[in-house]
């Protein structure tokens, strides 16, 4: 297997989480008793070009088709921030009606709305029919296809060109991440900004983030990886934000390298230098990772079985991918943990992959009253601690397994 960005043989293994279903591949009641596919899932990292990357067993297009069912509205805490950065961007750019925005990965049209609302025209580009539907009920335009060089090329054909283009969480979804960001600098206004949000590689390792591996993530990326790729394809940095969003993420800046209309800011210096002075680029900084994730499995184990020892009922909230990791990575099924509650009806009635634990509505862990929920979106933990923070009322407490199992 060679490197995505630099084709360099991969040799170095960062962690190897065994073998998982895709994690949004949800089960009906029938399909439980049918044979179930489950793909490698063991990570690299580059020694050359220091990009940390999953093979790819499991093809992008039989990921997000018809029957996707992540939508992105159903995070209080997400939309708050896809509304706080629309307005970030119209403050410092200007954006107005006579811009164009275009968002790779749209989804349901959870961000775009907001430009919407303040009359910047829009274009949605998700892969996902289900999703994109949804998006246009919201005013929002949406192109249902995957973004690269093709589709850029075909949209700057139709005078497309996009004077913010961005990206939240998708740069780590993309298989070919070199034809991906040549597709930026095609669709990209002469004087246009792309920005790109994507969960920082650092704050993963220091973490123990290992639940946010799976498949549909094919890299984890460091800023000095990133700034390499985008510059490889004629864009520069000229800024970059540390943000708290999936515990810890970046927010990046580019233009195009003959763009002298943007300053390029001191933050991009200092979170190179950082991450420098961290070992980012040194192999020996990715060594170990495998027996922080085991740890967490051994620590997480023993509360489970613990609890079933004492008659105690577990349950969780949050039937997300990250989840689908930890369950999978720890072998653990429905006999340790009942059910998993999810806000997003497309989820609903539905079993996890792998463990087979059923997803259900709010009302039945009212009626159900388990002695402890587990959080699987730990990144939104204060949202759903304050949802459910009834659960105390008849002594149930909340558990969290990333960085480390904690009781609250």
């Amino acid at each position: 297997m060679k490197c995505r960005f630099c084709q360099t043989e991969l040799k170095d293994v960062f962690v190897d989480l065994f073998n998982s279903p895709a994690s949004n591949s949800f089960l009906t009641a029938e399909q439980l008793n049918e044979p179930e596919t489950f793909f490698p899932l063991r990570i690299y990292t580059c020694h050359h070009c220091f990009l940390v990357q999953v093979d790819e067993y499991k093809k992008s297009d039989t990921i997000f088709d018809s029957s996707y069912v992540y939508f992105s509205s159903y995070s209080s805490t997400w939309l708050q921030h896809a509304k706080r950065y629309v307005e970030k961007m119209i403050e410092r750019f200007g954006f107005d009606a006579n811009s164009q925005v275009v968002e790779i990965a749209s989804n349901d049209g959870y961000l775009l709305q907001y430009f919407v609302e303040k009359n910047v025209p829009v274009l949605g580009i998700e892969p996902t029919a289900n999703t994109a539907e949804v998006a246009r009920t919201k005013g929002v335009e949406s192109v249902v296809d995957f973004f690269g060089v093709r589709l850029a090329e075909e949209l700057a054909a139709k005078n497309i060109k996009a004077d913010l283009l961005l990206g939240n969480n998708v740069l780590a979804h993309v298989p070919d991440i070199v034809d991906f960001t040549r597709g930026l600098k095609i669709l990209l206004n002469d004087k246009g900004v792309v920005t790109m949000e994507f969960p920082h590689l650092v704050q993963l390792i220091e973490n123990n983030q290992f639940d946010t591996i799976y498949h549909e993530h094919f890299s984890y990326l460091s800023f000095t990886t990133v700034a390499e790729i985008f510059k490889a394809a004629g864009l520069v940095m000229f800024d970059v934000e540390e943000i708290l969003t999936h515990g810890g993420s970046l927010r990046i800046y580019a233009r195009h390298a003959d763009d002298n209309t943007k300053e390029i800011s001191a933050n991009v210096g200092s979170l190179l230098a950082k991450e420098k002075a961290k070992g980012i680029t040194d192999i020996h900084y990715y060594l170990g990772f495998q027996q922080a994730a085991m740890k967490i499995k051994i620590d997480f184990l023993d509360f489970l079985l613990q609890q079933k020892k004492n008659g105690k009922r577990v349950a969780a909230y949050g039937a997300a991918a990250k989840g689908n990791t930890l369950l999978n990575y720890c072998g653990v099924k429905s006999d340790l943990i009942e059910f998993v509650v999810d806000a997003n009806p497309h989820k609903q009635n539905k079993f996890l992959p792998g463990s087979h634990i059923p997803v259900v509505k709010e009302s039945y862990l009212k009626e159900n009253r388990p002695d402890y929920i587990i959080i699987f979106p730990w990144n939104i933990k204060e949202e759903v601690m304050t949802q459910l923070s009834y659960i105390r009322e008849w002594g149930g407490k909340f558990v969290m397994a990333i960085p480390g199992l904690h009781i609250s």
